[in-house]
């Protein structure tokens, strides 16, 4: 680790600091070779982590409009997931798809062969759990390779640090790089963004955020038959170090999506939450939360998550300003069916603009953003930002499992790296969290443990 990431930051170094990148970026544009014409040569994908999301990654990586994308080569450490995801895009055109057995790796160490088979201009997906995403970051800026990451990209604050560095060094070499914060390429929370900037609703005061839903994340004792670790990884939502929990996982998207319509980060955040009856489920996370997210100007972001089966569901977000309100999401990622209205009462008589209907999918849109970024060569770098959402996610997750106030700086700089090893670790090795002897994991303490989460 350099010393720039070991230094202790403060969120108004980070935020100051934010430009640079974007500056970096521009100058670095302006002398680099335009790699790909429009139309020109196919850009080759390999997709790092087949599970669902990368899966779903991957399709729309082969479905973009502006030129050809191949996918040429596969990696994970799990088989079946692997055969899965090949056997779903083994279906689309040799044009489209060619992954020989040759081209399908496996273990720890496959990632690197997958990044193998590309070349310069081409574009690795990095779809594992988080916790493996700055090892893989690595590779990928070390080999000169444009990157697509899934969210969330750190679950700690080391990670964080780690990942803002690593941002800057792939700046350096003007490598594009996304990261899986659709709704920020959304058309119509894009407008929307653009009409709260204009005052259209007045100064935002108040931010609320929803998602209710059944038990999920959820997992039991391990069975004789697989490893810890690799247990571990393949229920990794339920594991604070692989994903985490499900607070990242699930709730990062909406409190990015007010953060951004803010335009301002949280500076601190207090939270409660509880683990109800458990059954013989075992893992980290807690059952419910309830965050208040504080910014700068004294403005309150709100979120209430739920995961019980059986319970009142949903999942929304909204905006209230000094003279109107506005829906940033209405009842999920897609379509956002995002509007803005008189007052504070979201319905029909009060509206003063919808998006129109139907809306094309942020889950293309940020995969024709990236590759369009590729092709013209114009600068493209989410990972500071997707790597500051995630650390937000993560205040509000500590502020919950602590009982505490945590502020920003607290949690960027907070010492505990829930898997400093990830880079190390094997199938029958260790597991970043041993199990007790009964089977189950440790889980948070509110107000016993207060400096960390378990």
């Amino acid at each position: 680790m350099s010393e720039t990431t070991k230094r202790s930051t403060s969120r108004r170094d980070f935020l100051k600091n934010s430009g640079r990148i974007v500056a970096a970026s521009a100058v670095a544009a302006g002398i680099a070779p335009n790699l790909y014409a429009a139309g020109g040569d196919t850009i080759k994908v390999a997709l790092v982590g087949c599970g669902g999301r990368g899966t779903g990654a991957a399709a729309n990586a082969l479905s973009v409009k502006n030129g050809r994308t191949k996918l040429v080569a596969m990696a994970d450490v799990f088989q079946r997931r692997l055969d899965n995801s090949y056997k779903n895009r083994s279906k689309l055109s040799s044009e489209k798809v060619d992954v020989p057995k040759s081209r399908q790796f496996i273990g720890f160490e496959a990632y690197k062969q997958a990044m193998s088979c590309l070349g310069k201009g081409d574009v690795v997906i990095l779809a594992t759990p988080p916790a493996f995403r700055w090892v893989h970051f690595t590779e990928a800026i070390k080999r000169g390779l444009n990157v697509f990451m899934e969210k969330p990209v750190t679950v700690d604050g080391p990670t964080t640090k780690r990942m803002i560095d690593l941002a800057k060094q792939a700046t350096q070499k003007n490598l594009k790089c996304g990261v899986g914060l659709m709704v920020r390429h959304c058309r119509g929370r894009q407008e929307l963004k653009d009409r709260i900037d204009s005052g259209e609703i007045g100064e935002i005061l108040l931010m609320r955020g929803y998602r209710m839903g059944g038990r999920a994340s959820a997992c039991k004792r391990k069975p004789d038959n697989i490893s810890d670790v690799l247990y571990q990884i393949q229920k990794f939502h339920s594991f604070l170090w692989a994903s985490g929990g499900m607070y990242n996982d699930y709730y990062i998207h909406q409190i990015d999506e007010l953060s951004w319509m803010k335009g301002a980060w949280p500076v601190e955040a207090h939270a409660l939450g509880g683990r109800h009856y458990r059954d013989d489920y075992v893992d980290q996370n807690l059952d419910t939360y309830d965050v208040e997210y504080t910014y700068p100007d004294g403005a309150r972001l709100f979120y209430q998550g739920r995961n019980i089966s059986g319970c009142k569901g949903g999942f929304s977000s909204y905006v209230h300003g000094t003279r109107g309100s506005g829906i940033v999401s209405k009842s999920g990622h897609a379509p956002g069916r995002v509007a803005t209205f008189k007052g504070q009462k979201p319905d029909d008589a009060n509206v003063i603009w919808r998006y129109p209907q139907p809306e094309k999918s942020p889950y293309q849109l940020e995969w024709d953003d990236l590759i369009d970024a590729i092709r013209n060569d114009k600068p493209y770098n989410e990972v500071e930002r997707g790597a500051i959402t995630s650390m937000v996610s993560s205040m509000g997750r500590m502020a919950a499992h602590t009982g505490q106030v945590i502020t920003f700086d607290q949690m960027l700089n907070c010492p505990h790296e829930f898997a400093p090893n990830a880079n190390k670790l094997t199938n029958d090795g260790p597991a970043p969290v041993p199990a007790n002897a009964d089977g189950t994991y440790p889980v948070p303490q509110p107000g016993k443990l207060k400096d960390r989460e378990y």
